[in-house]
């Protein structure tokens, strides 16, 4: 599969939603010619594993301005939910309104018929424009380039040469961390919740392995299906998102992502003591107290989960925006802050924070800690911490954790794949490009990448042509999996492929057409 010169080709490797903010940005590029390939082996395209189609009780928990796949654009999604209605703007989005503070959060499903939608659409733009775009069944396993192209070699035996070729490769499947696979009663994979639950007796006892985002689904989706049994969040932290707060505008102005990408053009690196004066400067100026926030950072993982999340839930609707203003921060400059952090103190950092890091900038909407809450008083649901193992049990489960034994009768596995860690599927595609010194695996995961346009880098400099879009740039730039982000960074993306573009095939007019 080749492409004549005079025209640009590129590939995208995944096909879930970093692949649909590339595709949305691609097609907000102006004067591209050429090919776009798609390389996804999964015939559920788009919507990545947490928006499958599934039951509506399961949310989001960002509000839809933080959803939007159009960079610049943050009521993009919104109005697709006024077309999708056919109801005004206000009416379509109060639909989902959630009762604790008025905010909307989407079902998870609604929000994958958008990706697909988003992609489709995008795809037709792009070949109105008369870019022809191909989707192609299969896996990248081998990535090769000499001087000018990119070649790529699939599972099936197709090879693809291209300009440029952007990974855009999730987490995956998530982690067996017990053994369990094949064990009756274990559920390996959560999503779609729909049918990964119709196995489990509605008396069952159920401990699900896991305390984030994905948990907290399994919950809603157990309570939803009006599960009797008791249902216990098995980690080894005990860890809780916290609970989102109704959200404030407020515009950065000393942890701003321009002050991050100066630095970083002269060369500056930054300490976490410097970090640290920045946010309290921004925590000050905001009539916000620094100590306060610093403490509830500070102590967050040493906290009873359920005392945290009782006070987080009375707490929604607090005139304080100190806990906002963090969890604003890391999201938007997290990309731009970690490249100028020198890699003892990011160990460092990882090693104390990134628990509460996550559970802080990745909350729970306000009615799902309702639920669980109510689920918790009345007997029915416990967070356990300090689990040492889950073994199959003749009939069920044993789970030994701190100096108790438990037993379930089945268990949900709502542990997510690290970030750090590059899924199986996806080993054979990075020992290529690290084999033939196109990339290099970051030490705290994935592989190194250039902040301002996420190309792969060898040796600290820049390799032309090759790219990584949300989990695997994690490790050199943090917090890549949200949806702000992943815009973010496919902009940057399509923004330096265009210019290359331009530069390479644009040529000057002629003289006479100059005159006319």
């Amino acid at each position: 599969m080749k492409w004549t010169d005079g025209r640009l080709s590129i590939a995208i490797i995944g096909g879930g939603a970093a692949a649909v903010c590339l595709l949305d940005a691609l097609a907000q590029a102006s004067d591209l010619r050429g090919r776009v390939v798609v390389v996804e082996p999964s015939r559920k395209l788009w919507r990545g594993r947490p928006y499958q189609e599934d039951i509506h009780s399961v949310r989001v928990n960002i509000p839809p301005k933080g959803m939007s796949v159009r960079h610049g654009d943050t009521n993009h999604f919104s109005r697709w939910l006024a077309d999708r209605s056919r109801n005004t703007l206000s009416d379509a989005i109060a639909e989902y309104d959630d009762p604790y503070c008025g905010v909307p959060f989407v079902p998870r499903t609604v929000y994958g018929e958008y990706l697909q939608q988003c992609a489709w659409e995008a795809i037709t733009a792009l070949r109105r424009r008369g870019l022809e775009v191909e989707i192609v069944r299969d896996t990248v396993e081998t990535i090769l380039r000499d001087d000018h192209r990119t070649m790529l070699w699939t599972r099936g035996g197709l090879t693809v040469d291209v300009d440029h070729a952007v990974l855009c490769i999730g987490r995956g499947a998530p982690p067996d961390n017990y053994r369990l696979d094949g064990a009756m009663g274990f559920v390996r994979d959560p999503y779609p919740l729909t049918t990964s639950l119709e196995s489990i007796d509605p008396s069952a006892d159920l401990a699900i392995l896991g305390s984030g985002l994905t948990a907290m689904d399994v919950v809603l989706a157990l309570a939803a299906r009006d599960h009797r049994g008791r249902i216990r969040l098995l980690s080894r932290h005990g860890v809780l998102p916290a609970v989102r707060q109704r959200p404030v505008s407020y515009a950065l102005q000393h942890f701003t992502a321009d002050r991050f990408r100066a630095a970083a053009a002269d060369g500056v690196s930054l300490t976490t003591k410097e970090l640290v004066a920045l946010m309290r400067a921004e925590l000050i100026d905001a009539g916000e107290e620094p100590d306060a926030v610093a403490e509830t950072v500070c102590t967050l993982q040493e906290t009873d989960p359920v005392d945290r999340l009782r006070r987080e839930l009375a707490a929604v609707d607090s005139k304080s925006i100190g806990l906002r203003i963090l969890q604003q921060a890391v999201p938007e400059t997290g990309p731009d802050v970690w490249p100028l952090i020198t890699a003892r103190e990011k160990t460092l950092l990882l090693r104390r924070y990134y628990r509460t890091a996550m559970s802080l900038c990745c909350p729970m909407p306000p009615s799902t800690a309702g639920t669980l809450l109510s689920l918790i008083d009345s007997g029915q649901l416990e967070v356990v911490s300090g689990v040492r193992s889950v073994k199959a049990s003749g009939k069920g489960f044993a789970v030994e954790a701190g100096s108790r034994t438990y037993q379930a009768h089945a268990v949900v596995n709502a542990v997510n794949s690290s970030v750090s860690d590059i899924p199986s599927t996806a080993e054979p595609l990075v020992a290529s490009l690290v084999g033939a010194r196109l990339a290099q695996r970051h030490a705290h995961g994935g592989l190194a990448v250039e902040r301002a346009t996420s190309r792969l880098v060898h040796n600290r400099e820049a390799v032309p042509g090759l790219f990584a879009l949300g989990d695997l740039a994690s490790g050199s730039l943090f917090f890549t999996f949200g949806l702000p982000s992943l815009v973010d960074r496919a902009h940057d993306i399509a923004e330096h492929i265009t210019q290359g573009f331009h530069s390479r095939f644009q040529t000057k007019q002629p003289h006479f057409l100059q005159r006319i």
